[in-house]
């Protein structure tokens, strides 16, 4: 490859990737479960209790960087998904990120996955993976394509942060401490930045 052709390709990849950017001034943050839906509940960890901590977390510092942000929960009280995906297309240029916590019976198994459905999620998931597994301890287990109701329901990109296995002994103690919970907040809001191009 001579000079001039990879000038044109150099040029070709950064149009590829502004063509990918996001464009969004709103960030609709929804915390999973809440109310009578606990979520996965694992070495003395309920789920619901900390997609909120985590969920609060992230709204302050999106905020800080000068995001208008939505919650579709701030207390603990239960909201219908469908109802989740209602909120959410309420509000034009905006992105929508679930934050959950997982569990399996196999307690062997830990780490991050997020989740999309559309091409532009799928953009907001990369970018909010990538920033994860650059900052939090924790394996990184990938993207996963999915048909769950807040994706399918949303018109924004959209995606389903899980931070990790309530039911791995070693991950549930990290997942229970404020400052990895606040690490979490962190690298999502980063992740959520960057998909700004």
């Amino acid at each position: 490859m001579n000079a001039r052709q990879l000038c044109v390709w150099l040029l070709f990849c950064l149009g590829c990737q502004a063509a990918q950017a996001l464009t969004f001034s709103t960030v609709i943050l929804d915390a999973g479960h809440g109310g009578k839906d606990g979520g996965a509940v694992w070495n003395g960890l309920v789920e619901k209790r900390l997609c909120l901590d985590t969920t609060q977390r992230l709204e302050r510092l999106l905020k800080a960087r000068g995001l208008r942000v939505i919650m579709t929960r701030s207390s603990d009280r239960f909201v219908e998904l469908s109802d989740r995906a209602r909120i959410a297309n309420r509000y034009s240029k905006s992105v929508f990120v679930s934050v959950h916590f997982n569990a399996s019976r196999k307690t062997s198994i830990s780490g991050m996955e997020v989740f999309y459905r559309s091409t532009r999620g799928r953009t907001l998931a990369a970018s909010v993976l990538r920033s994860m597994d650059r900052r939090v301890t924790g394996l990184n287990r990938g993207l996963f394509r999915r048909n769950f109701k807040v994706l399918r329901s949303t018109l924004m990109p959209a995606v389903v942060v899980e931070c990790g296995y309530l039911s791995n002994k070693t991950e549930a103690r990290r997942c229970a401490t404020p400052a990895h919970r606040q690490a979490l907040a962190e690298a999502i809001a980063a992740g959520i930045m960057a998909a700004r191009g």
